[in-house]
């Protein structure tokens, strides 16, 4: 095998990925509503309750609606990476998983390509909702978006990876809801992404420090400060580090004589 082989390949999947998107319209439009409700119900309900929020780059005080802009961005990566992963179980209910598996190419290649298409298509949307956002008068520093895409490569590569080690588990395609239902709500909820964590410590100090290690508030940290030109050395160390732990177990969970496939008898 050559390198044109592993990348024509990894453009296959990619595009495959891109094109499953845009072609999904109630996909699209579930990835985009989900965020815009929280931004325009939630966030307009609670700036009573909390006034200004403040932002950790520049320690200053801003809008609500500015501060979680980033939690939410988060949470359209966090949800694209659990869709991923149904797609994926998906995938190997229908026999199209089994046809990707047994080509020559190495397994955790494959895996890896899976994942950026997943990231792309992250990453796609986090940009779409900055659009819809900027209208909303939530405008951030120009250089933010730009800036923001390395952060929006590593949360989204983490979050996916997550999403993948999931599908590696999950039996059937039944059993998914439950699994994310289980796995999203505390990651989003214990998290940094509606309120700062000094805030937290205030009310509950255990519930901080759960959110302080929780690697999704370190991947919307990692996207908070890069929206405004600034580099969270810690966060983006915890993020790479969850996406290498991640992806090794859903890597072997693939492997059909040690993981879960094992178990299960098919690729």
């Amino acid at each position: 095998m050559i390198a044109l082989h592993y990348l024509r390949a990894m453009e296959g999947i990619i595009v495959r990925e891109l094109w499953r998107f845009l072609l999904q319209r109630e996909r699209f439009v579930a990835a985009l509503v989900r965020p815009l409700v929280w931004l325009f119900i939630f966030a307009a309900g609670f700036r009573s309750t909390l006034g200004m929020a403040i932002i950790p780059p520049y320690e200053t005080y801003i809008l609500y609606e500015v501060y979680i802009t980033p939690g939410l961005i988060g949470m359209i990566q966090l949800f694209n990476g659990m869709q991923s992963s149904l797609s994926m179980v998906y995938d190997r209910e229908m026999g199209s998983m089994r046809t990707l598996l047994i080509t020559p190419l190495p397994r955790w290649f494959l895996l890896t390509s899976k994942l950026l298409a997943g990231t792309a298509v992250s990453i796609l949307q986090a940009y779409v909702f900055l659009a819809v956002a900027w209208f909303y008068d939530i405008q951030l520093p120009w250089q933010g978006y730009l800036w923001v895409i390395p952060a929006l490569i590593a949360s989204g590569l983490m979050l996916g990876a997550l999403g993948m080690l999931l599908s590696s588990f999950i039996k059937q395609l039944e059993n998914f809801a439950g699994v994310m239902n289980f796995v999203i709500f505390p990651m989003f909820f214990m998290s940094t992404a509606l309120y700062p964590l000094w805030k937290m410590r205030e009310s509950s100090p255990w519930l901080a420090q759960i959110a302080e290690y929780n690697p999704f508030s370190q991947a919307v940290e990692l996207i908070r400060f890069a929206l405004y030109g600034q580099f969270n050395q810690w966060a983006l160390m915890y993020t790479l580090g969850a996406l290498l732990l991640f992806m090794a177990v859903a890597i072997l969970g693939y492997n059909p004589s040690k993981g879960m496939m094992k178990r299960k008898g098919r690729p």
